[in-house]
């Protein structure tokens, strides 16, 4: 059983088939892989690892935890960003300091914090509890009055929430749009504004330019009363994190 499950293991390298097969396999086997899987991690290359990285999140076993801390150094960001969001999901004990750890490591690399790898990071810290998103109150009473199983906020109110996020000094990244319908809720296309910022201006320099991008976006969405919008946004203390 062992040779067998060292041979899926490689498999997991090989995109152009073979390794979607044996994730399948591995995570049937379950909890009687992980070990094997976590000897054969550092001889994959990064499609192999990410995978590995999927099969930990479906098995849960909590003995994934060092070898996810361990991805958290690896050389590509995608991999990076993947690991801190699986011990998030997976609640590993121990995991918010790496996971801290690995966001300072992305601002000391100056990647943009829109860039997927600080977004999926900082998700991470909030899922750990090591983060709290800033929610000004009427964004909060819009978000309520939407209901619990909204996707986001009603489009209806986008303009306001971009002002009450702005006011108080909450910069806006991106915002996604959703649209409701009776059986299904599903991902829209937005404007599609490629906005970038220079991040190193002053913080209100920054929330009052993506205010303004907002704004520009909010006048070419989708509008429509089965349309919701999520915008994502930071806060100051998320380019200057304590030590």
């Amino acid at each position: 059983m062992t040779t067998h499950i060292e041979r899926l293991i490689q498999q997991l390298d090989d995109s152009t088939g073979p390794s979607y097969d044996a994730r399948a396999e591995l995570i049937g086997i379950g909890p009687d892989a992980i070990p094997a899987i976590i000897d054969g991690l550092p001889s994959l290359d990064r499609f192999g690892q990410l995978t590995v990285i999927e099969v930990f999140e479906e098995v849960a076993d909590p003995r994934c935890g060092p070898a996810l801390i361990a991805l958290l150094h690896s050389d590509d960001s995608t991999v990076r960003e993947w690991a801190a969001m699986a011990l998030a999901s997976l609640e590993i004990d121990g995991a918010i300091e790496p996971v801290r750890r690995a966001y300072r490591a992305c601002l000391e690399r100056a990647t943009p914090p829109d860039w997927t790898e600080p977004d999926g990071i900082r998700w991470a810290l909030t899922e750990l509890g090591a983060r709290s998103t800033v929610v000004p109150s009427l964004t909060a009473r819009l978000r309520t009055a939407a209901g619990a199983d909204s996707p986001g906020w009603p489009s209806a109110h986008f303009t306001a929430i971009i002002n009450d996020l702005a006011d108080h000094a909450q910069l806006i990244l991106y915002s996604q749009f959703w649209r409701v319908d009776a059986s299904r809720t599903y991902c829209v296309s937005g404007p599609g504004l490629d906005w970038q910022l220079d991040w190193s201006a002053p913080w209100g320099h920054l929330v009052e330019e993506a205010r303004a991008w907002s704004f520009l976006e909010a006048t070419e969405a989708p509008v429509g009363e089965d349309v919701f919008v999520t915008p994502t946004w930071i806060d100051r203390t998320d380019l200057h994190p304590e030590r």
